[in-house]
């Protein structure tokens, strides 16, 4: 008989029958102690005394070594009057070995009825089996949590995707890569911090606010609050760029923030609503060396966190170890669009007619730099597999950055590509009070003209670059999308404990 042969599992059934042990341990008065202390760890354990060859049966039994472990029960197997039990705490797992002798018959009977998923708290000392597997030969076991669902199938695991998503408790207790994901997203970010403070670099963490009377800092559609006691409306923060550089103006010459923003956006496995990003601006730098800043944490991350530079993602394997690339969006553009010539990438008719070509909508609004970005993102971007920047953007899409000294209409900004996906975003900071605001009436202009994703004009801002923003180089990284890449994952609802989702029905 297959599993597939199998007569379905009756959940209510087990739940009952769980609920039923329940209400027998509630009789006891012991149904959820809270006095249990715990002085080891299975991954730690089963790291000090990973060599075989040294700490043989006979080595750990000549040093004997008293534990006291807690976890939750994964896989139980009995032999008559032992038991083995696979426990599993948050660092790993490990064996115990259970016997009725050590126990007494009372004690083992009551063990025996225990479950799948039920959490427990074990004494006893260190051994190895026969088999070599490192174990405690439990002397004193107690139950502290009595689980009343079951886990998933050993064999099949969680295996639809969408539950894995919605239960991500369960996902994380039964599914390995999970925990390693969650656990090295953790490190990146630590990793990230560390480097960004440590010398030369000498950035400061600092948190800036996540509701905005003006939304700004990104060209995108911000969700919408109220405030009743100011009777005021309110936005959650689309990006903190425009408060981070009101820092830079008062004086924190290098500042960063590991921040969570909302943009009200389409889902994608590569968007969700709310996000982490990193965003960081040093004064007296350019764009050049906020490229070399990007570059050289990423490289630092792969190779402190995850181990290699060498990283397999979504099907192609990335060499974050070389030099990237840096091509100018024109150029890029000309490469992979033999069609289009030099003359008519800045000629707003010629543009809308190789765009129309290539099938890309045109709407009146779109100037020759719009279209420009339009034809990149159709034509070049997805063929962008190693790292590569592209640098150069039109002021027209890039309305927070210094237009270029020596090519006018083009901005010193550039965009970060790996695998065909953006995962940063920086410039040379526009500091001319005046030019920003020039741009930002046209984004006014643009958003009364139907553009939901346009900028606000925030007056405050200009008040500040009036004061005085010194030259300024600014970054964007986004943190899911750099996780996804050091962790080789598809989505970006791997890498999100709690990913956005419709309600259940």
């Amino acid at each position: 008989m297959t599993d597939d042969d199998l007569p379905p599992i009756d959940e209510n059934r087990l739940i009952a029958e769980r609920r039923e042990k329940l209400k027998s341990l509630r009789a006891q008065g012991i149904a959820y102690p809270n006095d249990f202390k715990v002085d080891s760890f299975a991954g730690d354990l089963q790291a000090e005394f990973a060599d075989k060859d040294a700490w043989t049966a006979e080595a750990i039994e000549g040093t004997p070594r008293r534990v006291t472990v807690a976890g939750r029960i994964i896989l139980m197997r009995g032999q008559g009057k032992v038991s083995f039990v696979q426990m599993q705490d948050g660092t790993g797992r490990i064996q115990l070995f259970v016997h009725q002798g050590t126990l007494g018959e009372e004690g083992y009977d009551a063990f025996k009825r225990w479950d799948l998923g039920d959490i427990v708290g074990a004494e006893g000392v260190l051994m190895r089996t026969k088999t070599g597997e490192l174990s405690v030969k439990v002397d004193a076991i107690r139950l502290l949590t009595k689980s009343l669902r079951g886990l998933p199938d050993k064999h099949h695991g969680l295996a639809d995707v969408e539950q894995r998503y919605r239960q991500r408790y369960v996902d994380l207790i039964v599914t390995e890569e999970s925990r390693r994901t969650f656990a090295l997203r953790s490190k990146i970010i630590s990793h990230v911090r560390r480097w960004l403070e440590a010398e030369p670099r000498r950035f400061m963490e600092v948190e800036t606010p996540m509701m905005h009377v003006i939304p700004g800092g990104a060209t995108a559609r911000p969700f919408t609050t109220h405030h009743n006691a100011l009777d005021i409306p309110l936005f959650l923060r689309v990006a903190p760029e425009l408060y981070l550089k009101r820092l830079v103006v008062g004086g924190f010459d290098r500042v960063y923030e590991i921040n969570r923003n909302f943009r009200n956006e389409g889902v994608s496995t590569r968007h969700n609503p709310e996000f982490t990003m990193l965003e960081l601006y040093q004064a007296y730098a350019t764009y050049h060396e906020i490229m070399d800043i990007t570059e050289g944490m990423i490289r630092t991350a792969a190779a402190d966190v995850v181990g290699s530079t060498t990283i397999e993602w979504d099907g192609a394997t990335i060499d974050v170890a070389p030099a990237f690339r840096r091509w100018r969006m024109e150029d890029a553009v000309l490469e992979l669009n033999p069609e289009i010539k030099p003359a008519d990438l800045r000629d707003r008719a010629s543009m809308a007619a190789h765009a129309k070509r290539l099938g890309i909508h045109v709407k009146p609004g779109y100037g020759w730099g719009k279209l420009l970005l339009e034809v990149f993102e159709a034509t070049v971007e997805h063929t962008l597999i190693q790292p590569t920047f592209i640098t150069d953007h039109p002021v027209e899409v890039s309305p927070l950055a210094r237009e270029s000294d020596t090519d006018k209409g083009i901005t010193d900004r550039f965009e970060l590509f790996i695998n065909g996906k953006e995962l940063a975003n920086g410039f040379s900071e526009l500091n001319d009070s005046e030019d920003q605001a020039a741009r930002f009436q046209a984004q006014v202009d643009a958003k009364d003209a139907g553009d939901d994703e346009a900028m606000h004009f925030d007056a405050d801002y200009i008040r500040a670059l009036e004061v005085g923003l010194p030259p300024t180089g600014g970054l964007g990284v986004g943190i899911d999308r750099l996780v996804m890449l050091l962790t080789g994952s598809a989505s970006i609802r791997d890498v999100l404990l709690f990913p956005t989702m419709r309600p259940e029905v």
